[in-house]
């Protein structure tokens, strides 16, 4: 990957993104064909964080999503929320091509243990009109009750991507935002003052609006890179966000799960190596990577305004594990509403859209809980208490999902700053 220079000064610029993975990088690359001047900052390394991480799956179906959205939000809302993720598969497409990245089309499958869950999602299907792919025998060393495909999806390494976008930007590295004040940014060694500022750090780290401590948790999924399996010719993932994912990517074979609420217990590698050497014992384990993705209250992402008293503020955050396509639909949107071209499509993701939802009752409980522990280790970003992570050597927040390691730095936000560990 390409390297960029710290910060060191005060600087001006039309639109400020704090963060450089895909979601960030996208964002300014629009916004940099139509001529805006923008700066991206990066706390660390461009894309050294989810996007590094991720199996970079490129497609419009996210779980079994679409009977959930028809029963929550109605006809029109699923239909659009399609829209804007086939558009996002069409897009990246594109891009793929002239970035030279590895891609591969292919089916993704979403598999289910529930036949019922499973007709429901083929009946929203059939409303919305979206082509599917009914299968009941699966290539996969479980015994689901069937799966649920979308034809022509892909999948890539979105790193080469990344470096493709990055060309003529202005990018900082090692330049983290300790403090907004409106749309002016304090940095370590440099200030930055911005017409517009986009928040795509992943799980945003301003507490005073948007209430997204309460709106979203953040989860962590395992995976493994096997040689010597036999390769997948498709993409298949379980609809539990606790179970497992099978796909090929070049000479590896990508066994994903043990996933767990970040601070939480879970089967992690353990579960992974099990299965592994009871499944693919002629396998030979390469690799072994895990990731984080922030889970919003609906299933859907939060993109657009910070919230409704920040119309210059932009986020983009719960992903949902979705983070290619969802990254291309943020970039479009914020990119579309700083130059006053809003996509029809971006209610459907606003921010400021209802957080009554089942979802917000457990992230309250569970901050509740972690709060009232008792424990020295305590989290920098709002308090809770942090657990020791077994599997990976860390300090994990089960509120946010902040995490550091054992020395104390900060591994993921919204922490934004390192533990003390005296």
């Amino acid at each position: 990957m390409p390297s960029f220079d710290e910060l060191k000064g005060e600087i001006c610029t039309d639109v400020l993104i704090i963060g450089a993975g895909l979601s960030g990088l996208l964002t300014a690359f629009f916004l940099k064909e139509r001529g805006v001047d923008c700066v991206v900052v990066e706390k660390g390394r461009i894309c050294s964080h989810t996007t590094a991480h991720s199996t970079a799956k490129i497609t419009a179906q996210h779980g079994l999503i679409y009977s959930k959205i028809l029963k929550s939000y109605g006809k029109e809302y699923a239909q659009m929320y399609y829209e804007a993720n086939s558009q996002a598969v069409n897009s990246l497409k594109k891009l793929c091509k002239a970035a030279e990245c590895a891609f591969e089309e292919k089916a993704n499958f979403v598999y289910s243990f529930n036949l019922n869950k499973l007709k429901e999602e083929a009946k929203a299907l059939e409303i919305l009109n979206v082509p599917y792919i009914y299968s009941e025998v699966l290539p996969l060393p479980v015994t689901a009750s069937g799966a649920i495909g979308f034809d022509n999806q892909a999948q890539f390494n979105p790193l080469k991507l990344a470096e493709f976008l990055t060309k003529g930007l202005k990018i900082f590295e090692n330049t983290w935002v300790r403090e907004l004040k409106g749309t002016r940014a304090i940095t370590d060694k440099g200030k930055i003052k911005a017409k517009k500022v986009v928040v795509a750090t992943h799980f945003p780290f301003i507490n005073k609006h948007g209430s997204y401590f309460l709106k979203l948790y953040q989860h962590r999924s395992y995976t493994l890179a096997l040689k010597g399996a036999e390769k997948l010719r498709d993409m298949y993932v379980d609809d539990d966000k606790k179970g497992m994912s099978f796909s090929s990517f070049g000479e590896f074979f990508l066994l994903g799960g043990g996933g767990h609420r970040t601070g939480k217990t879970g089967g992690s590698y353990n579960e992974l190596r099990a299965f592994k050497n009871q499944y693919f014992t002629e396998a030979q384990e390469a690799f072994a990577f895990a990731a984080q993705d922030t889970i919003s209250l609906d299933s859907i992402p939060y993109i657009g305004n910070y919230s409704r008293n920040t119309p210059d503020l932009y986020v983009c955050t719960g992903f949902n594990k979705w983070g290619m396509t969802s990254s291309l639909v943020s970039a479009q949107i914020i990119s579309g509403e700083i130059l006053c071209e809003k996509k029809d499509y971006a209610n459907v993701f606003s921010p400021s859209r209802s957080i009554l939802k089942p979802q917000i009752v457990v992230n309250g409980f569970e901050s509740a809980k972690n709060l009232l522990y008792p424990t020295t280790r305590r989290c920098p970003h709002l308090g809770c208490a942090l657990k020791y992570n077994k599997a990976e050597h860390s300090w994990d927040c089960a509120c946010h999902g902040s995490r550091f390691s054992e020395e104390g730095k900060v591994l993921s936000g919204p922490a934004n700053g390192d533990l003390k560990m005296n």
